[in-house]
């Protein structure tokens, strides 16, 4: 494994985290507890330190199940939570909540789901327009001086907004989508990282799940998998899009790896400020996803990918009218 600095910040993180929201969530009903354990000790084993949840997957499920899988093992993890999409006991949503109020209350209860003191990354997973983002930072920031939080981070916000709220506290990592289908970050996002010395956590570096090469048909998802609705596997996008894929595996083939490995090896080689956190619920998936690591890509190869997957190729918009409302606000 190989690490890069979490921004500005002391720690160092796995080149490549995980992500481990679809162990709880989203992606239809095969949820396998005993595999999600195994595939977060393997991580562990193989060098992965870098652990991403929310308090929204699963309703508080995948935190309960981080946090069983660390017990052991807890100095061995950069742990990463979010909150903000706020829900109630039943599951229910009640919107993007960014009061300080409710930034205590989750964070107390994230604690106790994880069954930890402190959480090392701190996220506001959407950001709310109805409150200024400086009182949610002043709130996350009172939790870092009780000790509670150790950095914090925003997860889909505006540059403008990212700014204002580093001027309040120190922010450690921006997580916002970010894969060869989705560059808009490169507008202007990555620029302002770099200037204030912002980790760049990249969530679903390979297109969640479609540029890995293993989906011919939204007929691969199972009927309550959310990406059915996503704009993007859906009719005549989704044929669009498989285009992408089969230039994204010609030149896999090329390299000798696998669509994946290449489309990671892309994303670490755009910036070492970089880290993406693929998902996976799978031992086997997680191995290779891992191998992207010792994929290095010249000049000339990365020219080639630009050339074949440019900016705006892919075929619809990342989310519903309504999620692409909450991101970059």
């Amino acid at each position: 494994m190989r690490y890069r600095p979490l921004g500005a910040t002391q720690q160092v993180v796995s080149a490549i985290g995980l992500g481990c929201m679809g162990m709880s969530a989203y992606y239809g009903p095969d949820r396998d507890e005993r595999e999600s354990m195994a595939t977060i000790h393997r991580a562990l084993d193989l060098g992965v330190n870098f652990l991403d949840t929310a308090d929204l997957y699963g309703f508080g499920h995948n935190e309960d199940l981080v946090g069983k899988a660390i017990k052991t093992r807890r100095d061995k993890v950069v742990l990463a939570t979010k909150f903000g999409n706020a829900f109630d006991s039943e599951g229910r949503s009640l919107g993007v909540n960014g009061r300080p109020e409710y930034v205590r209350q989750a964070c107390e209860a994230s604690l106790k789901r994880l069954s930890v003191e402190t959480i090392d990354l701190y996220y506001q997973h959407r950001v709310d327009p109805a409150v200024p983002i400086e009182e949610t930072v002043g709130a996350m920031a009172n939790l870092v001086h009780e000790g509670k939080v150790r950095y914090l981070g925003l997860s889909e916000a505006a540059p403008a907004t990212v700014r204002r709220a580093h001027a309040t506290h120190p922010i450690a990592a921006l997580q916002t989508e970010y894969s060869l289908w989705t560059r808009d970050p490169e507008k202007e996002t990555l620029g302002v990282c770099r200037e204030l010395g912002i980790a760049f956590v990249a969530y679903s570096p390979v297109g969640r799940g479609f540029l890995t090469g293993k989906m011919r048909s939204p007929s691969d998802l199972t009927a309550d998998d959310w990406r059915r609705t996503n704009p993007r596997f859906e009719g005549g996008n989704f044929e669009r899009n498989l285009d992408l894929v089969a230039q994204l595996e010609r030149l896999a083939s090329q390299k000798g790896c696998t669509p994946s490995q290449l489309a990671l090896a892309w994303v670490l080689a755009q910036d070492g400020n970089i880290v993406p956190i693929p998902g996976t619920r799978r031992r086997s998936h997680l191995d290779e996803n891992l191998g992207a690591i010792e994929v290095r890509l010249t000049p000339a190869e990365l020219a080639a990918i630009d050339k074949a997957v440019p900016p705006g190729a892919a075929a619809g918009d990342r989310y519903q009218e309504a999620g692409m409302k909450a991101v970059g606000r």
